[in-house]
């Protein structure tokens, strides 16, 4: 295999990357769409039914920060395209589940996948490219998983309408194939330390986040004092400690603590948090909003959550292509800002009457922009905060964070609909009222971001840290 010059294999990966980050934001986008069709091919309760979503949600938010360790001690390039290979075989096993037990596990393959591929292909393409197109290369990064956003509901309402629910897998094949047999050029040459995360840790971490995600899921259906949600907690608690025990001592941890000695990485993991919560949480609403209030079909409730993720992935591209680059601070303080009043406006106007032109287009558009600035914000405060060889560590930290916020996003909005008064719109402002204020925290822990990021944090000592009183990072 001819080896690939230094722009071309920077190129190429970029590509790679954001293919197969399109790959698992469309089918994280479509697959909602499928589960009404799929409760009705299996007999089984919507309920029972939405653990295609569960089953996939859990196994990606747990592994995602232990991820981005083993990306960067296995090597990115070979643990992208062992995600790839992996969301791939298991999308075709969806396709052909003959009961619901395998479809569920096949999902939970599919979670486990994207945790492997989402943070080695930003990992992957900061490592290649070179320091000055970073950032317009995150914002490409950014931009493929907006566009998936955009394409998903609409190109799977079409499918689901017009062939069947199982096509609705058969979309990643070609792009999962494509990327598997083009991607081989990129493992020649790639380094890596070859040391992989403490495996034990990496366990521990997984748990931990697991079982929070799932708890925050689960309470709004079993009840907060559940024994399902007061389990969950406890893990969560017992193994966050460990994980943190364990992080403190051993020379490979599986969340590295150290990168929060970077301030900006700290801010932008805090604000991952309030951003994911704010985005699963509209989002969500917006498909509930729009086929229960407005009476819209899944496909024009589709085609009208388009817009604004058609915007972010332009907004997206566009930051990236600016003659003076914005400062990540700026980025994230405006963006957090704008679906602040965007989320404000619906809050306080939406209503039983669908007022699509003047309202939800303008309102979609507008948090559409504010999105696609915050996505890239955080991205690079984060990324660009710390040294090279733990791109991916920091990667998968950060997307971790907005994991565990989105699972608080979602149990609020289920809450919040559930416990509001008013058969019309007032529930939907409600939840459009907490995004609202989820929003002004992140704009505000956008503004604590530094202007220009610090120095990269040490490299973790071999035995206990003990400076930790004393940095002043």
């Amino acid at each position: 295999m001819t080896p690939l010059t230094t722009a071309r294999r920077a190129s190429l990966a970029l590509l790679l990357a954001a293919a197969g980050t399109f790959l698992s934001f469309l089918d994280a986008t479509v697959t909602n769409l499928a589960v009404p069709p799929i409760a009705d091919t299996f007999e089984a309760s919507l309920t029972t039914v939405s653990w295609v979503a569960t089953a996939y949600v859990i196994p990606f938010a747990a592994l995602l920060a232990p991820a981005g360790p083993l990306a960067d001690a296995v090597g990115r390039a070979r643990l992208f395209l062992l995600g790839v290979a992996v969301f791939t075989a298991s999308s075709l096993l969806i396709a052909l589940a003959p009961n619901l037990p395998v479809l569920l596990a096949a999902r939970a393959a599919q979670g486990l996948a994207a945790a492997l591929l989402v943070p080695a292909s930003l990992g992957l393409v900061l490592a290649e490219i070179p320091a000055e197109r970073r950032r317009a290369a995150i914002g490409l990064w950014s931009a493929a998983g907006a566009l998936a956003a955009a394409a998903g509901p609409a190109l799977g309402g079409v499918v689901v309408e017009v062939l069947d629910w199982r096509a609705l897998f058969c979309l990643n094949l070609p792009v999962g194939v494509w990327v598997l047999l083009t991607g081989r050029k990129l493992l020649t040459g790639e380094t890596r330390t070859g040391r992989a995360p403490d495996l034990a840790g990496s366990l521990l971490l997984a748990a931990s986040v697991g079982a929070a995600v799932y708890g925050l899921t689960q309470g709004p259906e079993h009840g907060w004092t559940s024994a399902h949600v007061l389990a969950a907690a406890g893990v969560t608690v017992v193994a966050g400690a460990a994980t943190a025990a364990r992080a403190l001592r051993h020379p490979r941890p599986a969340l590295r603590l150290d990168l929060f000695r970077s301030r900006p990485f700290a801010v932008a993991s805090a604000v991952s948090v309030a951003y994911g919560a704010a985005l699963f949480a509209t989002m969500l609403l917006g498909v509930l909003f729009l086929t229960d209030a407005w009476n819209y079909s899944a496909l024009e409730a589709g085609l009208a959550m388009s817009p604004a993720a058609l915007v972010a992935a332009v907004v997206g591209i566009g930051v990236g292509r600016l003659s003076r680059p914005l400062t990540p601070r700026t980025m994230v303080a405006a963006g957090s800002a704008l679906v602040a009043a965007a989320t404000a406006v619906l809050a306080l106007l939406i209503d039983t009457e669908p007022h699509f032109w003047t309202l939800w287009l303008p309102a979609g558009a507008a948090m559409g922009a504010g999105v696609g600035l915050a996505t890239v914000g955080i991205s690079s405060a984060a990324a660009l905060s710390v040294e090279p060889r733990h791109f991916a560590a920091a990667t998968g930290t950060v997307m971790a964070a907005r994991q565990i916020g989105g699972g608080l996003g979602i149990a609020a909005t289920a809450v919040i609909v559930a416990e509001v008064s008013g058969t019309g719109a007032e529930p939907y402002a409600a939840v459009y009222g907490f995004a609202t204020a989820v929003n002004v925290a992140a704009a505000l822990g956008g503004l604590a971001l530094r202007p220009t990021p610090p120095s990269a944090p040490r490299p973790p000592a071999r035995t206990a840290p003990r400076v930790l009183e004393g940095d002043q990072r």
